[in-house]
């Protein structure tokens, strides 16, 4: 493998790691603030219990997520030195906003809301869970605003040295590509706490354990995870499409192999891209329904890759393809099982469905898969920009470092995160097994 190759590789794989925890710990951030506002203002108690358990969960991940997320800072130093060099006037203000505004927040009141519980008073506790909730929204608002510069950079201008100077933080933090990505990214995160929950109130009635923490495990997370998976399908994956049709026409022809330019451009539901013959092989589309979804007209023209110079096209457009679609299917699927969860819960037959308390615990997994997918579409869409139409990711990487450094460093984070692994696994099986009620949970 190339250096680049293995740079690009040894990133993806450490943050794609890390992101497995902060996915979980942002969704179960507002959820806990439900179940603590029921309690403090309606006194319910079995809210206060699940609050108590579900801040276990969450402290252990918001650990790991800690922990995995302090080697992404030094690899912009170790593996993409000239981007820093060019870029780290911009990405550094967000990132060094996000530490200072956000982690910190988060990290004081999650002690607070950890060991505080018998501690301070009732209001100081729900407005402890309220504040790791802010704290942890923002930090993934300034998280990304970093990629959504990257994705479509505003509020700069370039050096005389070649430098990209920050002639507008305003510009940055209020970015057009912001107003769809952040609402995305976050109910993505949603939609994993509340697959989670739910599948750990359908795990416990299979094993009729906590029955009554169940039901509200189970309620809540239906509940949040069907609203959560329609806001990823409309407004925000709709305003997404829209926004990569206009401002990266070569990613959104890639995502949908749509080598050839046509006006009622079908929809791909499923096929093979041939990039020998620049063809969809045994496709199952749906009729100008691409051009409807994207500009809300069934005749509207969509640019395809002929109308784009070669070397901008993304150059692993079978992986971008593949991966945009798992990521619908696993999304459609979801609001299809939340849905039918909903109706169930409706006519009172969630309890005792035990088909579909297993469907809901087969189905925690799906959502990290889909965010997983979700993240790749974009980053291999953005190639081969590391900035779009400012810096090529070839330009981007420490020449200094050599392919053999690499791979040395990345067999050295996969084992680390192998024992990671095994110790999340421990822990998390042991909450699970105590379950709502057992000591240690809430100080």
């Amino acid at each position: 493998m190339s250096p680049e190759t293995l740079h690009r590789f040894q990133f993806a794989f450490t943050i794609t790691y890390h992101y497995l925890f902060p996915q979980l710990s942002m969704g179960l951030a507002l959820l806990l603030v439900v179940l603590k506002t029921r309690e403090r203002f309606w006194g319910d108690r079995e809210a206060g219990e699940a609050a108590e358990f579900w801040t276990g969960i969450f402290g252990i991940n918001f650990v790991f997520g800690v922990v995995t997320g302090i080697p992404m800072e030094f690899q912009f130093g170790t593996n993409w030195s000239r981007f820093s060099e060019a870029a780290g006037g911009v990405v550094g203000s967000t990132l060094a906003q996000e530490g200072v505004f956000a982690f910190i927040l988060e990290s004081a009141f999650l002690g607070l809301l950890v060991y505080g519980r018998k501690r301070i008073g009732p209001t100081a506790h729900w407005f402890s869970a309220v504040a790791v909730c802010v704290g942890a929204w923002i930090s993934g608002y300034f998280i990304t605003c970093t990629n959504a510069w990257m994705q479509h950079p505003v509020g700069t201008s370039t050096g005389p040295g070649g430098n990209i100077v920050l002639t507008s933080l305003g510009a940055v933090l209020t970015n057009p590509w912001e107003l769809w990505s952040y609402p995305h990214v976050m109910l993505g995160a949603c939609m994993t706490a509340a697959t989670v929950m739910a599948a750990v109130g359908a795990y416990y009635l299979l094993e009729r354990r906590h029955e009554n923490q169940a039901r509200l495990y189970l309620r809540l997370g239906v509940g949040a995870g069907l609203l959560a998976a329609v806001g990823l399908a409309f407004p925000t994956g709709d305003g997404m499409a829209h926004t990569l049709a206009v401002d990266q026409p070569a990613a959104f022809a890639g995502m949908e192999a749509l080598f050839h330019s046509q006006s009622g451009a079908p929809l791909a539901i499923i096929g093979q891209p041939n990039m020998a013959q620049q063809q969809l092989d045994n496709p199952i589309q749906v009729p100008r329904m691409l051009s409807f979804l994207t500009y809300k007209s069934w005749q509207a023209p969509v640019k395809g890759l002929d109308q784009i110079p070669a070397d901008q096209w993304p150059p692993a457009i079978p992986l971008l393809y593949y991966a945009y679609h798992i990521m619908v299917g696993l999304g459609t699927g979801l609001i299809a099982l939340m849905g039918l969860a909903a109706l169930a819960w409706w006519t009172g037959r969630l309890w005792t469905s035990r088909w579909l308390l297993w469907l809901m615990v087969l189905a925690a997994p799906f959502p990290y898969i889909a965010n997983t997918f979700g993240w790749m579409t974009s980053e291999i869409g953005r190639q081969p920009w590391v900035i779009y139409g400012l810096m090529r990711t070839d330009q981007a990487y420490s020449p200094q470092v050599g392919a053999g450094s690499v791979l040395f460093t990345l067999l050295g984070f996969m084992g680390l995160y192998a024992l990671l692994s095994l110790l999340f696994l421990v822990l998390m099986g042991r909450s699970l097994k105590q379950g709502p009620g057992a000591d240690g949970h809430g100080g």
